[in-house]
């Protein structure tokens, strides 16, 4: 009795389109599509020159106030330039309709640092605790 070798599965005639790596290449070029699209996005805001660190996280939120100070000493608060008195008023103002109000503050690196610990103090004033300070990364760029 001779022996055979083979398979025991019925021979396949049909051509197959195997969709698990059309599937990969699919994601792939979407998130390759997402990031390009991404570094694309040009930012508006006041010019400063901001100190660098090895790490950075970028935080945007509906409840978070921007407080920049330049090298002059000036405060800008969401891109308009205001007083002190002015700042804590409507820091106050925004922090009673939003409770849960954050506010970043951004210090010029040719800014005194009594210029920004000022700028902090007004916010705290205004009776905000959540206030973080913004760095730049080595990678990370200023905005025109």
């Amino acid at each position: 009795m001779p022996v055979t070798l083979g398979s025991k599965l019925p021979p396949e005639n049909e051509a197959r389109i195997e969709i698990i790596p059309l599937i990969d290449i699919m994601f792939f070029l979407l998130a390759a599509f997402m990031l390009v699209s991404l570094s694309m996005v040009n930012l508006k805001g006041i010019r400063v020159n901001l100190p660098t660190a090895t790490t950075d996280t970028a935080d945007s939120s509906r409840n978070l106030v921007r407080v920049v100070v330049d090298p002059a000493g000036l405060i800008y608060l969401d891109d308009q330039l205001v007083g002190n008195h002015e700042l804590a008023f409507i820091l106050g103002s925004k922090r009673q309709a939003q409770p849960e109000l954050r506010v970043l503050v951004s210090g010029d690196r040719d800014a005194r640092h009594g210029d920004v610990i000022r700028a902090l103090d007004l916010v705290r004033s205004a009776g905000i605790q959540q206030v973080a300070f913004e760095i730049g990364g080595a990678d990370v760029p200023l905005q025109p």
